[in-house]
């Protein structure tokens, strides 16, 4: 049985909604459908339907195949699929032009299940599906990867000849990707007479869906006239898989071929650039999108937005958010979620108080940013606030991540049996994100007793990467724990999972300079251990005494205050000292906290050299001038 995706809001005529009452009906002389049909392609309004319907009916059109056609089209056009259904049902002999009619309006309904059952009823009829149809219904099955539909309808394709008909191509291939069966989707694509952009760009996205980025590359590399279209799919497939630096270098080659970027490509390289924390690199799209009048619609301005936030540069994200016209809910929620990650959580409040006021209504994922706000600050009353806001005045159930911002927000103010408890009483089970949240803050708050027993669900959870296995290796150490730190380290190589090392870069004319800890890769390592070590003496000149606690290894004090010393983000930042002009702002982008010790360190450094140092890491901004971050040392 076909199921509609849509409740008509007006009545359908009377004594018209069955084929009987059709089949009794006396035939009529043609006349009209010259003036009808017309009337049927002008139409704009779904209240109209009913009485054009009633029109065509008394002009006793109600059996003419094309009338009834253009009827069905003009419901489908209108997303009135109940009405459609009930003047398909009065159709005595429907063609496969009112099938595929009716069909057209499911798959632009995104009802494609429907889609597929209206198909194989069609050829159970006996009608013969043609190359139109069978593109809808092969889209249809691509969408769900409903792959043993398709393979029926494939089969039906090659029976019928069709095999060669470029549309239903596309659509084969697009199934078969989909569905990750890419052998199948690359006979197909070499199997069409030419390999055109359009084709490849269906082959590209869907690869680069499932991180086989060579694979895509290969494809876009075989076709020799590339598209805007086609450079941008296989860009955003670079960056969707973190590869932010080869989507630049693609993006560079597009330009030195002369292809005009669109504005999914600026988006995409504003989203490159923000992986990267390159500023410069999207200073230079922005002003790009300036001289190209490339239009500040709320999809780019959002970007630009999220880019400069990301990038260290909050005063431009909000000079874009200030001259952009048109604003909609994404343009908040990148504002919002800036400023959160910035520190300025009474700002990231306004905006989302002025987003409400003018009437942009609130998603999940404005609600995580205006809880990392809060979280950001200490803002617990306001925090439990916006929480209860969410089911009472907008219908929007808390996700997990909602609930791990709250227990976040506890954990960071010391209250950490209150934070275990709201855990425990989630309506959803805690994730290894949220227990890992709460265990670091026992370490910096030294709560051992709950901090093991955080330990020990984390131990026992199956979704525990990387991090968490460091982060409770680290929790014990701290406490002097070195048999158990050992033994988690131990389980952990025995798991074959790696540490993520810690890795710096920042951007000096252009070029992203990238370091590891003790990094000697660099072509000018000489002159930043130099620096390293003139700034060590400066320290201590300044009084500062390393953290060595925070090394949490079984090794000597030397070493300790050594480890320390070559921390990526402390190598970065001696390399833009010796690379950048004097009072130039250094901009630092680490993948990993930045630790309590080289923290410290970096507000002397700020201090000393006159310099501002903004620094992003997976946390958040700090800030450094003048001896203060504007974190307050609450992170």
């Amino acid at each position: 049985m076909l199921h509609s995706t849509q409740q008509l809001a007006v009545p359908f005529p009377p004594n018209l909604s069955s084929r009987s009452h059709a089949s009794k009906k006396k035939s009529r002389p043609f006349h009209g459908a010259n003036q009808l049909i017309p009337l049927l392609q002008s139409c704009k309004s779904i209240g109209q339907i009913p009485q054009l319907h009633a029109l065509v009916i008394k002009a006793g059109q109600d059996r003419n195949p094309l009338v009834l056609f253009k009827m069905l089209r003009l419901c489908s056009k209108l997303s009135s699929m109940d009405y459609a259904l009930q003047v398909f049902e009065t159709i005595l002999d429907p063609d496969v032009y009112h099938y595929t009619a009716l069909l057209e309006g499911h798959v632009a309904l995104a009802s494609p299940r429907s889609a597929i059952e209206l198909y194989f009823r069609m050829v159970g009829e006996q009608i013969r599906p043609d190359a139109v149809v069978i593109a809808y219904v092969l889209k249809a099955c691509a969408s769900v990867s409903a792959l043993p539909d398709g393979r029926r309808v494939h089969c039906q394709v090659l029976k019928l000849d069709l095999g060669r008909e470029r549309p239903i191509q596309m659509r084969l291939m697009e199934l078969y990707a989909r569905c990750a069966l890419f052998e199948d989707a690359k006979l197909v694509f070499g199997e069409m007479p030419e390999t055109d952009a359009v084709a490849a760009t269906i082959l590209v996205s869907s690869l680069s869906d499932h991180g086989l980025l060579e694979e895509a590359r290969a494809v876009f590399d075989s076709v020799l006239d590339k598209d805007a279209v086609c450079w941008t799919a296989m860009i955003d497939g670079y960056v969707r898989n973190g590869l932010a630096n080869a989507a630049l270098d693609l993006f560079r080659e597009m330009q030195r071929e002369c292809v005009r970027p669109n504005e999914f490509t600026v988006v995409c390289i504003l989203s490159a650039c923000s992986q990267l924390g390159a500023l410069e690199l999207g200073r230079w799209v922005h002003s790009y999108v300036g001289k190209n009048n490339v239009r500040l619609n709320a999809f780019v301005g959002s970007a630009l937005v999220d880019m400069y936030a990301k990038c260290g540069s909050l005063e431009e994200a909000l000079v874009v958010f200030d001259e952009m016209e048109e604003k909609d809910v994404v343009t908040y929620n990148s504002t919002i979620a800036g400023l959160a990650m910035h520190g300025r959580s009474n700002e990231a409040l306004k905006v989302y108080e002025q987003m409400v006021r003018d009437g942009v209504r609130p998603t999940h994922l404005t609600f995580v940013g205006v809880l990392n706000a809060c979280s950001h600050s200490g803002l617990v009353d306001v925090g439990f606030e916006v929480f209860e806001s969410m089911a009472k005045d907008y219908e929007l159930e808390p996700r997990i991540e909602h609930y791990g911002c709250v227990v976040d927000l506890l954990a960071r103010v010391g209250r950490l049996e209150e934070a275990y408890e709201f855990a425990k009483g989630m309506r959803v089970e805690p994730d290894h994100v949220i227990w890992s949240a709460l265990l670091s803050a026992c370490k910096i708050h030294g709560h051992l007793s709950l901090g093991e027993k955080v330990a020990q669900i984390l131990i026992d959870s199956e979704a525990a990467d990387s991090g968490t296995f460091v982060l409770l290796s680290n929790v014990y150490s701290s406490f002097g724990k070195w048999k158990e730190a050992a033994r988690i380290r131990a389980n952990m190589r025995g798991k074959g999972i790696l540490k993520e090392p810690g890795c710096s870069s920042i951007q000096v004319d252009n070029e992203i300079h990238e370091f590891l800890l003790g990094d000697i890769r660099h072509p000018r390592r000489k002159e930043i251990y130099t620096k390293l070590e003139d700034l060590n003496g400066v320290l201590r000149q300044e009084g500062f005494v390393p953290a060595k606690d925070v090394v949490l290894q079984d090794i000597e004090e030397e070493e300790k205050e050594w480890a320390l010393a070559i921390h990526s983000e402390r190598l970065a930042i001696c390399f833009g000292l010796i690379a950048t002009e004097p009072g130039t702002t250094l901009r630092i982008v680490k993948n990993l906290r930045v630790c309590s010790d080289c923290h410290s360190m970096i507000k002397i450094i700020a201090k000393v050299t006159g310099r501002r140092i903004v620094v992003r890491d997976r946390n958040r901004f700090h800030h450094f001038e003048d001896g203060s971050c504007s974190c307050g040392d609450y992170w």
